[in-house]
Parts: structure tokens; C-alpha cells; sequence
């Protein structure tokens, strides 16, 4: 199978394509809630689609029952999660509130309650679920506490993981399975593409998300190798990081091993992310860091 070209520079996830049906989204979200809502029509969906990650489109937020949602699925585990949280719903406020209502009134306005959960299905070991916040991040101390905040709640949805939640949702389930299929045939040895077309038929024959991967079929089949790219991607920039950090502490004459050197490329991909948010080019970088250092700064803060 040849791959088919998207006439588009950012591409969406299969994820955003199964759950962009307000059915599918409801479903997810009274799973996720232990709610038992019925009208799917109640969902306001707001997702910003000029809002790009890696290469990739955010998946969906949407406004209902007074709760501002993020929903995304992710295969790596990023760091800076929380602050893309918090830039995003920062938009999302705006575009409620912004020249509409008086921020400055005595009369304090309701918000609707930001919630931000990520469904991971990398191949890492990692629990049922585990947060991360914003504030792990700040690099300053101070006598009161920080003034913002945003956590980001993962829930691992491979096989064997929120067993009770996987049940409740049909779609999310079927997603999942659809993964770990392609995931069993690429173990095997099969190519990429013919991985993920096998896997696409079988869930159709097995009536796994049949309704869409037939409807969808080729684009949904362009969203997964899309998806695989760049999870190949980051896991290539994960190895500069580690190469990085073994060339330097081989240079300062570090004989304790990989682990020291691994430690040493850390602490010079650091120092490059606070000189970027500092306002320092690329070339100004590259005066002082490796190329490879410099390339994975970017990556880290790219949003």
C-alpha cells in the first residue's frame, strides 16, 4: 500500500476523528465522570484548531455541564503537558469572556470548572493514572504559594489498565484495541504500513469501530501512519538527548558511564530551554551548545 497524501500541514489523530461525534464524546465523558448524561446535543465543542503540537492538531475540548474539557490521547509522556494546558484554556477563556464581559465588574463571574485528562497508550509501564502540574515546573522559590496552576490527569488506557472505565466506553475501548493490534503486528516484524492496514480490517471484520473505520477508512489509515511518524519522531529526539549528554560528560572526562553522561546532556538541554525562554536565538545557542542540545531545546518548548 502506497501512503496517500494529506493536502494538509497539520493533520488531525484518529482520536480527535472517533470522538468529533458528540455520541462517542458523551460517552467519554460520562465514563471519565461516572455520569449518566443522555443528550449529546448539550455538548458545545470549542476545540481550537489553529492550536498545533508536534506537528499535530490538539484533539477536543468542549463545553458542557459547566465544565471546560481538554481531552486529549497521547503515546509519549511530555513534561510540559501542564503548560500546554494552561496556555490552551487561557484561549478558551478568552474566547468566552473576551469583549464580551466586564472582567472588571464587582460581580464575580461563574467559569466553567477547566479539566484536563489525557489518555495515554504508550508503550511505558505507567499506572491506572498519575498527574502532573504545572507547578513542578517552576524554577523560582517564593514566601506564598504560585499563583497558577494547571494539572493534567493521565489515565492509562492500555489493555489491562481502567478496566471499569474501558467498559463504559465503547469507543475508547475499540480505540485501544485498535492500537494494541497494530502495536502486536509491528512486534512481529511487519512493516508499518501494512501493520496498521491489517490491523484497520481486522477491527472492521471483528466490528471494532466498524462504523467509522469503514466510512473513514483511508483517512483514518493517514491519521495512524501520521501518528506513528511522529512517534518515531520523538522517540529519535529522546536518543540525541541521550547521545548528547554521553558526549558530554566523555568530554569533561566522566569514567562513571553512560548514567553520568546521560545526566550531563540534562543539564545542558536545561540551561538551552532557560536561555530560549530568556529570548535567545538559535544562533546565539549554538554558540554555546551542540546542535543536537539545541534542536531538542526546541522541541521541548515547541507548542
Amino acid at each position: 500500500m502506497s501512503e496517500t497524501t494529506v493536502n494538509r500541514r497539520y493533520k488531525d489523530r484518529l482520536f480527535k476523528k472517533i470522538f468529533s461525534e458528540k455520541d462517542a464524546l458523551l460517552s467519554l465523558y460520562n465514563a471519565v465522570n461516572a455520569s449518566s448524561y443522555e443528550d449529546p446535543e448539550a455538548i458545545e465543542v470549542n476545540t481550537i484548531e489553529d492550536f498545533i503540537f508536534m506537528g499535530m492538531k490538539n484533539d477536543v475540548s468542549f463545553l458542557f455541564t459547566d465544565v471546560l474539557n481538554l481531552y486529549e490521547q497521547q503515546s509519549t509522556i511530555n513534561p510540559n503537558m501542564p503548560l500546554r494546558g494552561f496556555l490552551y484554556f487561557g484561549k478558551l477563556y478568552q474566547k468566552l469572556f473576551g469583549g464580551k464581559t466586564d472582567i472588571y465588574s464587582s460581580v464575580q463571574l461563574q467559569l466553567p470548572t477547566p479539566q484536563f485528562i489525557v489518555f495515554y497508550n504508550g508503550a511505558e509501564n505507567a499506572p491506572d493514572q498519575w498527574e502532573l502540574r504545572m507547578s513542578d515546573s517552576f524554577a523560582g522559590t517564593t514566601k506564598y504559594p504560585p499563583s497558577i496552576e494547571c494539572t493534567v490527569l493521565l489515565l492509562n488506557i492500555n489493555a489491562g489498565h481502567n478496566e471499569e472505565l474501558m467498559a463504559k466506553c465503547e469507543s475508547l475501548k475499540g480505540y485501544a484495541a485498535l492500537i494494541q493490534k497494530i502495536r502486536n503486528y509491528l512486534s512481529q516484524g511487519m512493516e508499518k504500513e501494512l501493520a496498521i492496514l491489517t490491523a484497520v480490517d481486522e477491527c472492521i471484520r471483528g466490528d471494532i469501530l466498524r462504523e467509522i473505520l469503514e466510512k473513514h477508512r483511508e483517512e483514518a489509515i493517514n491519521m495512524l501512519l501520521t501518528e506513528y511518524d511522529e512517534e518515531l519522531h520523538i522517540q529519535n529526539e529522546k536518543n540525541i538527548s541521550y547521545e548528547t549528554g554521553f558526549r558530554a560528560g566523555e568530554a569533561q572526562g566522566i569514567t562513571k558511564g553512560i548514567s553520568q553522561g546521560i545526566s550531563q546532556g540534562q543539564i545542558a538541554l536545561k540551561e538551552a530551554i532557560q536561555a530560549l525562554h530568556a529570548g535567545a536565538t538559535r544562533e546565539e545557542l549554538l554558540k554555546q551548545f551542540d546542535e543536537a542540545t539545541v534542536n531538542a531545546a526546541f522541541e521541548c518548548i515547541k507548542i
